[in-house]
C-alpha cells in the first residue's frame, strides 16, 4: 500500500501552471532585455534551473560572470540538471502554454518567444521569499545564459538535452 505525499500549500502553489507561468515570463523578460526574443529551450532551462534551490545557491551575483567559466567550476550543476531537468520541464511546460493561451507570450516562427508589453509587473514580489527567489533567478537566468554563446552551446555547458 502506498500513502498519499501530501504538498504543503506553498509546494502546490510553486508547480501550478500559473507561476510556472510567471517563471517562464521572468526568464523571456530577462532574456528580452539583454538580447531580444528568447528562444524557447532558454526559456525552459532557466524556469527549470532557477526552481532548484541547489543551483540557486551557485549561482554569481552579477551576469558578468562568464557563464562557460562558471559551468566548468560548477559540475554539480550538470549533475542536478541531469536529475531533475525531465521532471521539472514537464511542470515547467504547462506554464508556457497557460502563457502562450493567454498571450502573455508569443512564438514567432523561429521558436523565440516574445513577452507582451506590459504583460507582467516590472517589479518582482511574491507571498514568500521562495516565489521572489526563483523570479528572480528566471530573470536573471535569461538575461545571463545568452552570454555563453548560442542556445545549443549554453545547453550544452549545462549538460541539458534539447
Amino acid at each position: 500500500m502506498t500513502v498519499p505525499v501530501e504538498l504543503s500549500r506553498e509546494e502546490r502553489a510553486l508547480f501550478n501552471p500559473a507561476f510556472m507561468a510567471l517563471v517562464s515570463c521572468r526568464a523571456v523578460q530577462g532574456h528580452q532585455r539583454e538580447a531580444g526574443p528568447c528562444p524557447l529551450p532558454i526559456a525552459v532551462t532557466a524556469a527549470v534551473m532557477a526552481l532548484q534551490p541547489a543551483i540557486r545557491s551557485l549561482l554569481p551575483g552579477t551576469t558578468k560572470a562568464s557563464l562557460p567559466k562558471w559551468a566548468a567550476e560548477n559540475q554539480t550543476v550538470r549533475v542536478l540538471m541531469a536529475a531533475n531537468a525531465p521532471s521539472l520541464a514537464t511542470m515547467v511546460r504547462p506554464g508556457i502554454l497557460l502563457a502562450l493561451q493567454t498571450e502573455l507570450l508569443s512564438l514567432n516562427d523561429t521558436a523565440r518567444l516574445h513577452l507582451r508589453l506590459r504583460a507582467i509587473p516590472a517589479t518582482i514580489n511574491g507571498t514568500s521569499d521562495t516565489f521572489v527567489a526563483i523570479q528572480k533567478t528566471a530573470h536573471m537566468l535569461g538575461r545571463w545564459l545568452p552570454t555563453g554563446g548560442s542556445a545549443a552551446t549554453t545547453l550544452t555547458l549545462l549538460g541539458v538535452r534539447p
